[in-house]
């Protein structure tokens, strides 16, 4: 066993036992880490809360086979106006949802790990109305899989493109056409987010754009995971 350092979000937690709890958490140096956190569901923890879903925490932790223990928290960040706002709260658990299915365990990616804290810290300043979605398709980009919203997924024709296919991997023009339609102005938003303005687009309120830009960078996402995404099923709107 070794001890280490490190800086990560708690994605999830899982009771073990009368008072430990099992703590996923994606890291920026370890990738996922699973540890168990000892005696932190006594009152008198000196953990407390600090490892709740959520929480950007600064830690230390001994290496274990198949579990790490977590022996020092200290917490960078509770996110405060997110917990206090429940539409906030439940977009946060996407972006924590999507992380985790996408993390692996032991392998850092810190990129990922960096876009998740700063999707939060943005979530926590301001509801932006596009912050799941946009968090969606960079992911998606991180990932290698964004959709292609330059050109015909199928022809290449940049003239006329009105429809989107998740099969074909992005715009479809006229000819080409299948799957859902899509508006020229939901195609700039997403043309935004992936060519590097995604301050802009977060700061707009909400749009005739939004509901469908939301619908297909979540539904590019679930079908990359290969799954329906719980939180953002079950979440309320706002």
């Amino acid at each position: 066993m070794s001890l280490y350092r490190d800086e990560g979000v708690v994605l999830r937690s899982l009771r073990l036992g009368e008072a430990d709890r099992i703590v996923t958490m994606v890291t920026e140096g370890h990738g996922k880490v699973r540890a168990v956190a000892k005696g932190v569901r006594r009152t008198t923890s000196k953990f407390g809360g600090r490892l709740e879903p959520l929480s950007h925490v600064a830690l230390q932790c001994w290496s274990g086979r198949e579990l790490d223990t977590v022996t020092q928290v200290e917490v960078l960040d509770g996110f405060r106006a997110v917990r206090e706002d429940l539409v906030r709260v439940a977009k946060a658990f996407t972006l924590l949802e999507v992380v985790d299915q996408l993390a692996q365990e032991r392998h850092p990616n810190p990129r990922l790990y960096e876009t998740l804290v700063g999707a939060l810290r943005s979530l926590d300043h301001a509801d932006a109305p596009l912050l799941v979605a946009a968090f969606c398709l960079k992911v998606l980009a991180l990932e290698g899989s964004a959709p292609i919203v330059d050109r015909c997924a199928s022809c290449g024709s940049v003239s006329e493109l009105i429809a989107f296919d998740l099969v074909e991997g992005g715009v479809l023009c006229r000819s080409c056409r299948r799957g859902r339609p899509v508006s020229a102005g939901a195609l700039d938003v997403v043309r935004l987010v992936l060519g590097g303005g995604l301050a802009s687009v977060l700061a707009e309120p909400a749009g005739p754009s939004t509901e469908e830009v939301t619908d297909l960078a979540t539904e590019a996402m679930e079908v990359h995971l290969e799954r329906r995404l719980r939180s953002l099923r079950s979440s309320p709107t706002g």
